[in-house]
């Protein structure tokens, strides 16, 4: 599996490695109790950790297509992805790194650390996920934080409260190794989505960090 990135001229590095959480991370309050953090930049050697995750074979990430039913017809869905559990190997060291780093920097605010990190491989404008809430597990009732890093081309994440709103919708351009957490009441309150665009753009990795039993 090959894909062709745009490297950006600001993260020409091939240590792989993360700034500090404790300056550089802006907090937008939303509604309900929702909020979001945004740390531009926080992955160092974006575009190295990318060749990695996409090596495919041993060296990366074994991604995988799944399916779903859609207007009673089974599609592929437009993404690729792999999640992996709290006790399975993860494909790159910085996860782990990230991981505790997250963990703890947002210790006092979860009550708990992230366990889990799920990826989605957006290979190019046409791949997308529509409006939604990791409401899986205890996040339908209880607040909770999904922590997303983004490396590669650039792309559009978009929030907007259950049942939209005109005029309040919330964009954010992430790539690159940019942090975006969505914490409080978020996955409940509100929703959020990538969406498709007709503008030429490189592939882009999403990764995202939850605490146990949240998807």
């Amino acid at each position: 599996m090959t894909f062709v990135l745009q490297g950006s001229l600001l993260d020409q590095v091939e240590d792989v490695g993360l700034r500090t959480l404790d300056t550089g991370v802006r907090r937008t309050p939303l509604s309900h109790g929702a909020w979001i953090d945004v740390r531009p930049g926080w992955l160092t050697g974006a575009d190295e950790l990318f060749t990695r995750l996409t090596l495919g074979g041993a060296a990366g990430v074994d991604w995988r297509s799944e399916r779903r039913v859609m207007w009673d017809k089974e599609v592929a869905t437009p993404r690729l992805l792999r999640f992996y559990g709290e006790s399975e190997p993860w494909p790159d060291p910085v996860l782990a790194q990230a991981r505790s780093m997250l963990s703890a920097h947002y210790r006092e605010e979860l009550g708990e650390p992230f366990t889990t990190v799920g990826m989605c491989l957006y290979r190019d404008g046409r791949d997308s996920v529509t409006w939604h809430g990791d409401r899986e597990g205890r996040a339908s009732r209880q607040d909770t934080m999904v922590a997303i890093v983004s490396i590669g081309a650039p792309r559009a994440l978009v929030l907007r409260p259950v049942g939209g709103g005109a005029g309040r919708t919330v964009r954010h351009v992430l790539g690159h190794g940019d942090l975006l957490v969505m914490g409080g009441s978020c996955q409940r309150t509100w929703e959020h989505a990538v969406p498709k665009t007709s503008t030429p753009v490189g592939p882009r990795i999403s990764i995202q960090f939850r605490p146990h039993d949240i998807r």
